[in-house]
């Protein structure tokens, strides 16, 4: 279904991931600057719903996933491969009757696929409803006001409205970031989604139409986001990405829950080793007004012809910080050392063919390695 939001004036259409709904609608700062302050809305057409019902969904997923997950409340749990790698980011809020997962859209089907195998006698039905429930963002003013209302879908009587952890962290978990929790700048990032039923979604377009809300467009979301040091499945986890390279013991996992799979890993990363990637924020020099694409590979900048230390996974212009980016390095890279970022194709247009960037460390270098292990005891 297309998004109505669409259909807006000066609406330009997204690209992947974000492809399906608006990337801005011609003022990309503004746009930031008034869903940051908690006065805009933004279609998230690009996020799928997953519904699952019946009594044993809550204990069924646990069993599955990375984070306990409360009746009548939300979580952000993980899907891991049984070597601990993430395969998917779901962001739960449960009704007290069924439970909702948002997922990247492009992975709804292979989430629902997966899930109904593994149902085997568990009493869970397993839905997408995404056509029928769509996904809207907010920013909250402060953790005490949850902002704007926008009449979110209640079919079983409580209104379903994600609340991310990122914040403050979630109960059972460890942060690997870099700075004092009252610094992380994630305390500033208080996403709530929205999940409408359809005429409700066209309704909300038609209140921006008529000039009642600002709306914001997907750009103004992941600048936001990245600012945040926020990590986004479609973006930041790749085939290799363990919870820890991310910070996502932050919000997503519950360090001391029953078993589920890929826990060993997470649980040998965590006390015995350290995860072999950290996520990184890039500063980046803004005088070419150009940005890396995903994947562009980063270098230090005192070795520019060397072996690459990483690669960035998303990048912005932020309306305060200017163009900025998140990056997986490789957790030796030297914390203080200036880099360079490349930028493919653009020293043939006469551009520079690299952007000089600064890091600021938000997975520590020394992260895991939390059980100190006696001496005698260690392998040989």
């Amino acid at each position: 279904m297309t998004t109505p939001f669409l259909r807006l004036p000066g609406a330009v259409a997204g690209v992947d991931p974000d492809a399906g709904t608006p990337a801005h609608y011609g003022r990309p700062l503004p746009e930031q600057r008034e869903l940051d302050r908690g006065r805009a809305v933004a279609d998230c057409a690009q996020l799928g719903v997953v519904r699952l019902q019946g009594p044993d969904r809550l204990e069924w997923l646990e069993s599955l996933t990375s984070q306990l997950l409360p009746a009548g409340g939300c979580a952000e749990t993980l899907l891991l491969s049984p070597q601990g790698r993430i395969e998917h980011q779901l962001l739960v809020v449960d009704d007290g009757t069924a439970a909702f997962a948002v997922v990247e859209r492009g992975r709804v089907d292979e989430l629902v696929a997966w899930l109904t195998r593994m149902r085997f006698m568990k009493r869970v039905d397993i839905d997408d409803v995404s056509d029928d429930l769509h996904v809207v963002a907010t920013i909250a003013p402060s953790l005490a006001d949850p902002g704007l209302d926008l009449g979110a879908a209640a079919p079983n009587g409580s209104p379903l409205v994600w609340v991310d952890p990122w914040p403050t962290g979630a109960p059972g978990g460890a942060s690997y970031a870099a700075v004092a929790e009252d610094a992380h700048p994630g305390r500033a990032f208080r996403l709530r989604l929205h999940l409408l039923g359809t005429d409700e979604w066209f309704a909300l377009a038609a209140r921006v139409r008529a000039g009642e809300l600002p709306v914001a467009g997907s750009l103004a979301l992941e600048a936001l986001r990245i600012a945040a040091w926020r990590p986004r499945a479609a973006r930041e986890v790749d085939e290799r990405a363990l919870p820890h390279e991310l910070d996502l013991l932050r919000s997503a996992v519950h360090l001391d829950k029953g078993c589920y799979r890929g826990q060993e890993t997470v649980a040998k990363v965590h006390n015995l080793g350290h995860p072999p990637r950290r996520l990184a924020l890039l500063d980046l020099d803004g005088m070419s007004g150009a940005l890396p694409a995903p994947g562009a590979l980063v270098r230090l900048a005192a070795d520019p012809d060397g072996r690459p230390v990483g690669r960035v996974t998303s990048a912005a212009l932020h309306y305060d910080e200017g163009p900025i980016a998140l990056a997986l390095l490789k957790r030796g890279a030297d914390p203080a050392a200036p880099l360079l970022v490349d930028l493919e194709g653009e020293g043939a247009e006469g551009g520079p063919d690299r952007l000089d960037a600064n890091q600021t460390m938000i997975v520590r270098a020394d992260a895991g390695a939390n059980v100190e292990v006696p001496r005698g005891l260690r392998r040989r």
